[in-house]
Order: structure tokens, then sequence, then C-alpha cells
């Protein structure tokens, strides 16, 4: 969701990377399987990330991969710790990684967990989720990856009230290779705000996009924010 107690109406200043549940770091050697996002990935606007294109390298497959440099020690067996389990021969040469955000759920300390389903077309209907206002709260995703290494995922998610934009954060997820178990990635917490101003309803679109601008998920919804739980 994003909204700050302290400053409903300002944006976020956008969040450094850190390395969640599983995450794969990236390479500090610049060899193009980093694929290292640029320094706009992290502090452009939303608008002039979908206008602007990075510069990355081509895309290569996990067995070109280890193909190149092989006879680099150093460099084979930090592939292979990137790679953990990856059966090469299942994936070995798809281009493109498959993504999937298995679930969203938001975390109330003294509450049960809010696990929100996410439909197909990705629009929820109705109001998706309420909360209290003051409320302590964190966001815990489970991210599947198949197929080939997603570079640079991460997470951008705006907010409206009355049509006016009210939030604006992202953070970066990091670099992830493909795995059977999904990662879980658990954000830092946040505080909705207070006060009869905040309370209502809110609109908010959620994106989940890679290093070169690919949309893996993206789900339009509305919340509300009351003064009590909801029965």
């Amino acid at each position: 969701m994003g909204l700050d107690e302290d400053n409903e109406a300002s944006e976020t200043k956008p969040t450094q990377p850190r390395v969640s549940t599983g995450q794969v770091e990236d390479s500090s050697d610049g060899e193009v399987l980093s694929r290292q996002p640029s320094e706009a990935s992290f502090y452009a606007t939303e608008e002039e990330e979908e206008e602007a294109r990075l510069q990355l390298g081509p895309k290569c497959s996990i067995k070109e991969h280890l193909e190149k440099d092989k006879d680099d020690e150093s460099l084979r067996r930090w592939k292979e710790q990137l790679l953990g389990s990856v059966d090469v021969n299942s994936v070995g040469e798809t281009l493109e990684p498959d993504v999937k955000i298995l679930s969203l759920t938001i975390l109330c300390p003294g509450r049960s967990d809010i696990v929100l389903q996410i439909p197909e077309n990705g629009d929820p209907k109705g109001v998706w989720f309420t909360l209290k206002e003051g409320t302590h709260y964190c966001l815990r995703f489970a991210v599947q990856v198949s197929n080939n290494i997603v570079s640079g995922l991460r997470y951008i998610n705006t907010v409206w009230k009355t049509g006016l934009k009210v939030d604006s954060s992202k953070e970066m997820l990091g670099t992830f290779s493909p795995q059977a178990e999904p990662y879980i990635h658990e954000m830092p917490e946040e505080t909705t705000p207070s006060g009869m101003f905040a309370r209502g309803s809110y609109s908010a679109k959620t994106k989940f996009i890679d290093d070169d601008n690919k949309c893996y998920l993206e789900i339009n919804y509305t919340f509300g924010i009351q003064k009590e739980w909801p029965i």
C-alpha cells in the first residue's frame, strides 16, 4: 500500500536494494550475467522508467552463461553458487525468465495475516482490503522464478485519494535464479495514516517489473482506511 503516517500527501523516497530470504546477490566483477541495473532504475520516476529503455547487454540462456569464461575458476564457482540446484538441462536454452507473484500478504502485529487473492486479470473487484488507521504493517510476497535468471526485479506502488496522488514508492527486490521453491520477500514496516482526513477509500496500482521494464504483474485495486478494524 505504501502510505506514510508522517506525511500522507508527499512521495516517499525510493528505498535502497536489500537482500530478501533466498535472494541471490549480483556479482561485483561486472560479468554480463549480473545485468546490473543502471542508476536510473533506482531513482527515476515511474513515468521516466516507462519511457526510457535501459541499455543492457544481450540476454543469454543459462547454458550460454555457463559456457562463458568456463576456464576462469572463480567465475565458474560464482556461477554455480548463483544457479544453485537449477536443472540446466530443463531450462538451459530458455532466454526469458518466467516470474509469477504467487501471493501477497499483509502482516499486522496482533492480527491474523491478511492473505490477498490475486485475480487472473490483476484487477480485484470492490474494496480489496481495509486497514485500521495508525496500524503498523508490512507486505510479504511469494515469488516463483523459472526458466532463466530475472535481473533487477522491483516493486512499484502508487496510491491516489480522491483523484490526487498521495504516495509513490518502490523497492528493489533483487536478482533471482530459477528454483523449485518460491522466494519470500518481506517489505520494511510502515504505518497507515491516521486522522479524519486519512480515512476513506484509496485507489492504487502495484507493478512488478525487471531491468528490461518487463512487467510480470500489474494490479489495480481499491482499499480502505477506517477508524477501527472491520468486524
